[in-house]
């Protein structure tokens, strides 16, 4: 649903860059974070509608940012 926040978590700006200009073309809002730890806050700072999450991230990698995002629900 456009205007929905869509958070990108990657450690690539040129994924970021990619990625954010095509969502916001269609109209959705993003936020960019580039590791783990920055993921888990900024969720729950942001409550997000969709959370794009890299597997290899620095500090916490995707893997355990989805298992304490589920355990947090």
């Amino acid at each position: 649903m456009p205007n929905d926040l869509i958070l990108l978590v990657d450690d690539e700006p040129s994924i970021i860059q990619l990625s954010r200009m095509y969502l916001e073309r269609d109209g959705f809002r993003v936020d960019s974070v580039r590791d783990g730890e920055s993921a888990l806050g900024a969720v729950e700072r942001l409550c997000p509608t969709l959370v794009v999450l890299d597997v290899m991230l620095p500090k916490l990698d995707g893997f355990e940012v989805c298992r304490r995002l589920r355990a947090s629900q």
